[in-house]
């Protein structure tokens, strides 16, 4: 007899797809703690607590084992004092607890430089790239997929164009956003807006043709035409899968702020993270990227929280 758990069509109760999701997570936390934690997994450097005989080596250095047991077997043969270490996974793969120190310090320790920024100031950045970027694809982008979807005529007019231009490259255009729009924001919002609005227009627009023909046949008969019918029954009638597209659609605005952040001035999350990375604290990189998907899933969760309240007769068991 099939699993409860994998029957078709079935629907889980609340109880497991919570259990189900907190595994989700737990489970990459888990062989991440392993590979921390347990030496004999993937240990591959030595962090070298006392150097010994060994010219080059210094406290807290990380080397590889090869070249540990090397010039361990050098300094024994002129007989110098050992170098001791401990294994040590490599410093660009920080252990848990040292990124949830991170996470913390990130946000109370003044930065060290003059050119750097705090964690907080670097988030309000990305953070207002994304929201006037997606904003802006949102406005002309909805609009016109919707339209697309309920007549003919602008499908054929706009979408050839819009699925040959969603195939170029956001990031090819950095230089040219740079040339016009000058250094600063515009920049990165213009690429946020070429990420997203072109396959807005056309996921918007096969939203709107999945709608109901009979409900569009049923108001032309009953008088609707043009705007009200456009209106009053095309809109409301795709409101709960536009939602849905939009959640869906944000997140790809988030894919596209890396790219977006490194053309124009350093400013934003993506700075943040380079420095971070060109100095080794990589617990800080590791605590960036994390707090960028925090802040992701943090924002799809309280849409579909509102979802369920603005579409209360909407099954969003998935939400």
């Amino acid at each position: 007899m099939a699993s409860p758990l994998f029957s078709v069509r079935r629907e889980l109760t609340q109880r497991q797809r919570l259990t189900l999701a907190a595994l989700s997570f737990l489970i990459p936390l888990a062989i991440w703690s392993l590979v921390s934690y347990v030496p004999f997994l993937w240990h591959p450097n030595m962090a070298i607590t006392d150097p010994g005989g060994v010219s080059f080596f210094k406290p807290g250095m990380q080397v590889d084992k090869a070249v540990f047991e090397r010039e361990s077997a050098k300094a024994a043969q002129a007989g110098k004092p050992l170098p001791q270490g401990e294994p040590a996974n490599p410093i660009y793969l920080p252990a848990p607890h040292e990124v949830a120190t991170a996470f913390y310090t990130a946000f109370t320790t003044e930065p060290q430089r003059r050119n750097e920024k705090w964690l907080h100031e670097s988030l309000g950045s990305s953070i207002s790239v994304i929201f006037w970027g997606f904003f802006l694809s949102s406005l002309f982008g909805v609009p016109l997929g919707i339209l697309a979807g309920t007549y003919d005529a602008f499908s054929r007019l706009h979408e050839p164009f819009i699925e040959f231009f969603r195939y170029l490259p956001a990031p090819a255009f950095g230089a040219l956003a740079v040339a016009i729009l000058g250094i600063h924001e515009a920049p990165k919002i213009a690429i946020i807006f070429i990420g997203t609005f072109f396959q807005q227009v056309l996921v918007v627009a096969n939203t709107t043709r999945k709608l109901d023909p009979s409900l569009l046949e049923a108001a032309m008969t009953l008088g609707a035409r043009r705007l009200p019918l456009l209106f009053k029954v095309v809109v409301p009638g795709i409101a709960t899968d536009l939602y849905r597209d939009m959640r869906i659609l944000l997140g790809w605005a988030w894919t596209y702020l890396i790219v977006a952040e490194l053309i124009g001035t350093s400013s934003g999350i993506t700075w943040f993270i380079t420095q971070q990375a060109r100095y080794k604290n990589f617990d800080n990189v590791y605590a960036a990227i994390l707090m960028i998907g925090i802040i992701g899933l943090s924002t799809d969760l309280i849409l579909g929280w509102l979802g369920k309240r603005i579409f209360p007769w909407q099954r969003t068991a998935t939400a």
